[in-house]
């Protein structure tokens, strides 16, 4: 498909009405000195505050400015998904709403992408602003997902301010929390060159942070695992979930041989022998046949039904401009 500008600047937010005229003056100042063609789109992510009322305002004036509105607070990644859906520009930029991105990173970051080749390019925030109760968790998740993911060169996965060639957003898919393992989705559907451009970090000027805590932190961990699973087997479940059922069901099916054996040998030499069914490895080895086979049909339902729900990306959109 054919883009319409240079640039598209996504922004996914919630509750920030005080942030917005600010952030969209500084975007609007860096477009015009650097002569970019280009759009924002506002993702008001089910806010409660003023900050639609904020975004239509500012549409008013400058026709660049695009928004869309949820019904509710669906969370960062469905506001990129959406944002990602609607976006034209030749290179796509994420940033957050409340200002600790720079938007003066926009032509270096857009420089990358077209002059050097990156298909995305992850900004890396060396010195942060946060609380250590944030920024330890942070190092911490982010040595795991350069270990799993296999992209030794990133240092900030979660960082809200990328740059991505057009196709990349089109051919991926964000979907639950996933907006923090986008480089890891971009390397699974075949963009492999992916940078990273060292940041400037700004502290928080209005408001608190939406995002955080330990939730956060464990829910990580288990979206890069569920990632790492669906990466792997994905598309084959029958390979991990039928290759464990096989092998559970021969051993279980070996160990009950076993001790129906040693029945058959006591009764045939008349040595005393307890009652099979009373010999603790006929249950174990019956469990296991038993697993065996829930794991082998499990496969099998997985295979058929896929992993892509039909409606897992169907949001309620109330307003576009």
């Amino acid at each position: 498909m054919e883009t319409k500008y240079d640039i598209s600047v996504v922004v996914p937010l919630f509750n920030e009405a005080e942030s917005l005229p600010e952030l969209h003056a500084w975007i609007e100042r860096v477009m015009k000195e650097h002569n970019f063609s280009y759009e924002v789109i506002f993702v008001n992510d089910g806010s409660t505050d003023e900050s639609w009322q904020v975004i239509e305002r500012l549409a008013e004036s400058n026709d660049a400015v695009h928004g869309i509105k949820f019904r509710r607070n669906y969370g960062k990644s469905p506001a990129l998904f959406c944002g990602f859906k609607a976006a034209q520009g030749r290179v796509v930029i994420t940033m957050d709403a409340d200002l600790q991105d720079s938007p003066d990173e926009i032509p270096e970051l857009y420089r990358m992408i077209t002059e050097d080749g990156y298909d995305l390019v992850s900004g890396y925030k060396q010195k942060r602003y946060d609380p250590l109760s944030k920024t330890i968790p942070t190092k911490l998740f982010n040595a795991t997902a350069r270990k799993v993911s296999g992209i030794p060169n990133l240092h900030d996965f979660n960082c809200g301010l990328k740059a991505y060639r057009y196709d990349v957003v089109k051919n991926i898919e964000v979907y639950g929390e996933m907006h923090r393992y986008i480089p890891y989705l971009a390397k699974n559907a075949g963009f492999a060159k992916i940078g990273e451009k060292v940041v400037q970090h700004q502290a928080r000027k209005f408001g608190k942070t939406k995002f955080g805590g330990l939730n956060r932190f464990v829910n990580g961990y288990l979206d890069l695992l569920s990632l790492w699973f669906l990466n792997r087997f994905g598309l084959k479940p029958m390979h991990v979930f039928g290759f464990l059922g096989t092998l559970m069901f021969a051993f279980g099916f070996i160990a009950c041989v076993i001790v129906g054996a040693n029945k058959l040998f006591a009764l045939a030499t008349d040595t005393p022998a307890p009652l099979v069914t009373s010999s603790p490895y006929f249950y174990i080895a019956l469990t296991m046949m038993i697993l065996g086979t829930q794991l082998f049909v499990a496969g099998f339902l997985g295979e058929l039904i896929s992993r892509n729900a039909e409606n897992r990306n169907n949001y309620q959109i109330e307003k576009e401009i």
